[in-house]
């Protein structure tokens, strides 16, 4: 009896203290999605770390149907607000124009996914049923050959204004438009005297944008993967970005058994490129896949201080990895 009185009065001295509040802290925008329900707004209020019982803060917002009253967009938030402040901020009716979300260059198309859906601005299973379903009307989608994450590599990362308005489909077709127009007509006329497909290119750059600790480096780890692209002596290109893609993980150092997975995009099993991009590249990653240094490296490893060190023979890479 007294450790479940003890329990209980702890439970509802906490959850005392979250419905009050606290000194209030950093400011955190949070997007109220259209047709948002008391279980959507309480979830999300508890993911952006504002309170710590949905279903409490459910409860209380149910009271005297102030829910009726919410107001979806963008709202302003600080933490430790009360309750009640959380409430009356949620009343207050906000601009539904837009929101402005940042895709970074390197994201994989999961990771994008999760950037808008916790912005509130896609539903994960609609997003994922529209980009490998719907008939976007691009050439280079068509040409895409047929494989599971379709679109990977083509979300193109970019700073995009977003509006309540904008379903799944009208959200990727903005990131497709921003590919189309950045994928320039320069470098669709390098891809056709490479004799590469824009599918082929993007691949090679999603590998060289993960792969690359800079921007300064990317023309040079370019041209070792198109060197092992033209060689019979190390036609595997070998890229532990590959198979990071494969495990969703961002393993610092790979084990012999995750270079043997058996997948289409393990480069260290597969001569070539993968089937597919593995992220969403930038202009600099896509210009360094179509304009490689000139060099004679066919290996590289990073040192110690975060930049890679290139070899053009296979014992001296060894030594530079020793």
């Amino acid at each position: 009896m007294i450790i479940i009185s003890v329990v209980a009065f702890s439970f509802i001295t906490s959850v005392f203290n979250d419905s009050r509040g606290s000194v209030q802290g950093d400011p955190v925008i949070v997007n109220i999605a259209m047709d948002s329900g008391a279980d959507d707004i309480a979830a999300v209020l508890a993911k952006n770390g504002l309170i710590s019982y949905p279903f409490i803060f459910k409860v209380y917002s149910m009271r005297a149907n102030q829910f009726k009253d919410f107001k979806y967009g963008l709202h302003t938030f600080n933490k430790g607000m009360s309750y009640e402040e959380l409430a009356e901020e949620l009343k207050r009716t906000v601009s539904p124009d837009g929101i402005s979300v940042t895709i970074p260059e390197g994201k994989e198309f999961r990771e994008i996914a999760d950037i808008l859906a916790g912005q509130g601005l896609i539903n994960k299973d609609k997003f994922y049923e529209a980009a490998n379903n719907y008939d976007f009307d691009y050439d280079f989608i068509r040409a895409i050959p047929a494989r599971e994450n379709r679109l990977e590599g083509y979300l193109f990362p970019a700073t995009y204004l977003f509006t309540q308005q904008d379903d799944e489909v009208s959200i990727i077709n903005k990131m497709l438009s921003a590919f189309d127009l950045n994928f320039i007509s320069a470098y669709r006329k390098q891809t056709q005297e490479m004799g590469m497909s824009i599918d082929q290119v993007v691949t090679l750059a999603s590998i060289i944008e993960r792969e690359a600790a800079n921007t300064d480096e990317m023309k040079i780890v370019s041209s070792v993967f198109h060197n092992r692209l033209d060689s019979t002596e190390y036609p595997y290109l070998q890229s532990c970005a590959t198979v990071q893609y494969i495990l969703k993980e961002r393993k610092a150092v790979l084990s012999d058994e995750d270079t043997q997975i058996d997948s289409p995009y393990n480069t260290y099993i597969n001569k070539g490129l993968p089937i597919g991009p593995i992220a969403s590249p930038g202009t600099a990653a896509i210009n360094a896949a179509l304009n490689p240094a000139k060099t004679d490296y066919y290996f590289f490893v990073l040192g110690p201080d975060g930049k890679h060190i290139f070899s053009k023979t296979y014992e001296e890479h060894l030594t530079h990895v020793q």
